[in-house]
Parts: structure tokens; C-alpha cells; sequence
């Protein structure tokens, strides 16, 4: 796999998900945890949502209860991030992002931008900003705010 755009997904209410729809965007993947000190951040990822859509971007979230921090089911998750933070951005049903059962999106933007800890996943909100041509142009530690990924995602537009 070598773009963002060879993979499929399974969103929260149960469809199959080409990521291929996206091509041509600037991507924000993040895997989220409704239960994390970080699922603030939601509402700053919807703003993000809100500011750039017209300009071809978009946020993809993939809950992960890797760390023990998400609801059980796909539909509580969409109520609580939609309730709590006003989510409409696309939401995708619970992944794993490290190991061997990661879901293969996670396994490819893992191995495409290495964190500090090689290509694990520490934690939650962890983002990956995907250029217009499909190819992972940034990651962003759980504690970078969206509002700080502002100046990337102008430049990835511009290209």
C-alpha cells in the first residue's frame, strides 16, 4: 500500500468506506478515545472541519480503545463525540493502531512518519496530516492542539 487511498475503513454506522473518496483532499487521520483527558481536542478537530472543508480537507477519526479509553459500542461513541463536541466530520468504527491486529491504515501511517517511540502509537489523538496526492506529510504528538497544525494543513492546500 502507498497511499492513504488504497485502504478502506469501516464507519461508525456499519459501511464499507473507500478512502480513495478523499483523493484529492488534505487529510487529518486521528485515532480518538472518548474517555481520554485529550477528547477536548474533538472540538478543536471539528473546527478545523468547519474552517478548511471548503478548501478540500477533512478529518477522518478512528476511535481506538487500545488504551482503554473509548465506549463500548460504535454507536455510543457517535452520540458522545456529536453530543460533547458537536462531531460531523467522518468517524469510523473501533480500531486497533499498534500490533499486529492494527487496523492496516494505522500499520501504513505508522511506518510512513516513525513518533518518537519508532512507529508506535503512545497514545490517544495522535494525528497524521495526509498531503492532497495520498502521502503522509506530518504526525503530531496527542498533545499538539489542532489550532497548532493550521500552518501545515494551509501548506499542504497550497501544493
Amino acid at each position: 500500500m502507498s497511499s492513504l487511498a488504497d485502504f478502506h475503513a469501516t464507519s461508525l454506522d456499519g459501511h464499507d468506506v473507500d478512502l480513495a473518496d478523499y483523493a484529492g483532499q488534505v487529510v487529518l487521520v486521528v485515532n480518538t478515545a472518548s474517555k481520554c483527558g485529550f477528547a477536548p481536542q474533538l472540538e478543536g478537530l471539528q473546527t478545523l472541519q468547519d474552517d478548511y472543508a471548503g478548501r478540500g480537507f477533512t478529518v477522518l477519526g478512528f476511535p481506538s480503545d487500545q488504551f482503554n479509553q473509548e465506549l463500548d459500542a460504535d454507536a455510543e461513541i457517535g452520540e458522545f463525540c456529536q453530543k460533547n463536541y458537536g462531531v460531523s466530520f467522518p468517524m469510523f468504527s473501533k480500531v486497533k493502531v499498534n500490533g499486529e491486529e492494527s487496523h492496516p491504515v494505522f500499520s501504513w501511517l505508522r511506518s510512513e512518519k516513525k513518533g518518537l517511540l519508532g512507529g508506535k502509537i503512545r497514545w490517544n489523538f495522535t494525528k497524521f496530516l495526509v498531503g492532497k496526492d495520498g502521502q503522509v506529510v506530518g504526525r503530531y504528538s496527542p498533545t499538539t492542539k489542532p489550532e497548532k497544525i493550521t500552518g501545515d494543513i494551509d501548506k499542504a492546500l497550497a501544493r
